[in-house]
């Protein structure tokens, strides 16, 4: 059930170039397992997503490697092609500078990227991770993938088979959840394990914070690019918040179950202050419960308000204790103070991928990528539909945001109405499970 594409083709000498050139390309950087283990050699690397994410991205990937040299860049916007490529090269002149040539704008770029590329990084419009990732995998590449994985139970399983193909294939996949790269969480989560607070009873996640790049409209713009423009703010691209910013928190709390999945989860949230163009179709506050089969229930808020309380927090209850992850602190029968990390998990993230490469020893983050982004899902869609729904039920369905492939010649999916503000999911209304 693969989207069909239906990119856009490039008519810059940049493409032609490159298409005349890409078997070559092909050929001299497939990656082999181990090929980088004297630590001397090159790994070229391409970035997919611009902004400023990927950006960061490739910044810490080039800290992380002295070997590792940035060698492409692609987004559907060349302006931002070109924010990045002055940002990094200001910092990294030699290996992080990309000429002309390795800059690849439009719905095709990302496949450009991957033929040039020995490791990809996608950090683009979340919708088209799964799709990216499987092709930088077929083609027989190393992954950085951002969150989410999937903003869709169908998006959800393609980001599954391909990481399980990458395991076949002995090919590193890294997750952009960053909180499995904090070595403080890393600790502290251990020692729950280990039994430090008893038997877990309930967790409360929150992520409260102001509305997050949000993008004007501005002249000229037709509505389709305004909506990738501003796509962290319409669902059909990123899936609303839950999967695209409390899904970090609901992988902690994965993390602390054994990544085993809840019985079934109910929920509510809307809009009550975020309105205007710019603010799409996306609710601005969530509450998702979730039930697990013995009894421990895990509470997980989020908010894009101005004005409000912000905070990222993540505070579990057991029967003997307490901990608070982001805080690295335990606290009941025994306390536990554990230090804090001397590397942020987004270096540590590409330090652990360039090191696996350069050993032959792939990492796959595939145990939780799906399994984290399948809980952020389910969270949303009872938001949205207002149903309490079962985990099985939901990860057996093939729901999609529609459309399943876009570029800028796509009808949009959502218009604005009359008063400026698109119109919102109805919880008790809106049907997106079958059956339901």
């Amino acid at each position: 059930m693969n989207p069909t594409t239906r990119d856009q083709e490039s008519a810059s000498p940049n493409r032609r170039q490159f298409l005349k050139t890409g078997a070559t390309l092909a050929a001299a950087t497939a990656l082999r397992p181990g090929l980088f283990a004297a630590g001397s050699d090159t790994i070229r690397v391409g970035l997919i997503g611009c902004g400023n994410r990927g950006t960061g991205a490739a910044l810490n990937a080039l800290d992380a490697d002295s070997g590792v040299r940035l060698v492409a860049l692609a987004d559907v916007f060349a302006d931002k092609i070109e924010a990045a490529r002055a940002k990094i090269a200001a910092k990294h002149p030699e290996r992080g500078a990309v000429g002309a040539a390795g800059c690849f704008a439009g719905f095709d770029g990302y496949k450009a990227v991957i033929e040039a590329a020995d490791v990809v990084l996608i950090a683009c419009a979340s919708k088209f991770h799964p799709r990216y990732l499987r092709a930088a995998v077929e083609a027989g590449r190393h992954v950085f993938v951002e969150k989410p994985h999937g903003i869709d139970p169908l998006g959800v399983k393609q980001t599954q088979e391909a990481c399980d193909l990458a395991r076949t294939k002995r090919l590193c996949v890294v997750s952009g959840l960053h909180n499995r790269f904090d070595t403080g969480v890393r600790e502290t989560i251990q020692r729950i394990h280990d039994g430090a607070i008893g038997e877990v009873v309930s967790m409360e996640v929150n992520f409260l914070r102001a509305p997050y790049v949000v993008v004007p409209r501005q002249p000229g713009w037709t509505e389709i690019e305004y909506q990738f423009r501003n796509w962290y703010h319409f669902a059909w691209l990123s899936g609303d918040d839950v999967t695209q910013s409390l899904v970090h928190s609901v992988d902690k709390a994965a993390w602390v179950m054994h990544d085993q999945p809840p019985l079934s989860a109910h929920g509510l949230g809307g809009r009550s202050a975020s309105f205007g163009n710019e603010f799409g179709d996306m609710f601005d506050h969530h509450a998702a419960i979730y039930t697990y089969a013995n009894g421990a229930r895990l509470y997980a808020f989020c908010r894009t308000q101005a004005g409000c309380h912000g905070a990222v927090s993540d505070t579990i209850v057991g029967t003997k204790g307490r901990a608070e992850l982001l805080r690295y602190k335990i606290t009941g029968e025994k306390n536990h103070d554990i230090a804090a990390p001397k590397v942020t998990p987004y270096l540590q993230e590409q330090k652990e991928l360039f090191a696996a490469i350069r050993a032959g020893t792939p990492i796959n983050s595939g145990y939780h990528m799906a399994n984290s982004t399948l809980l952020a899902v389910l969270g949303q869609i009872v938001c949205y539909t207002g149903r309490q729904l079962s985990w099985a039920k939901v990860a057996a369905s093939d729901f999609a945001f529609e459309p399943l492939d876009a570029d800028f010649k796509t009808e949009p999916p959502v218009k604005p109405g009359p008063d400026g503000n698109y119109p919102l999911p109805v919880p008790g209304k809106t049907k997106m499970v079958a059956g339901t």
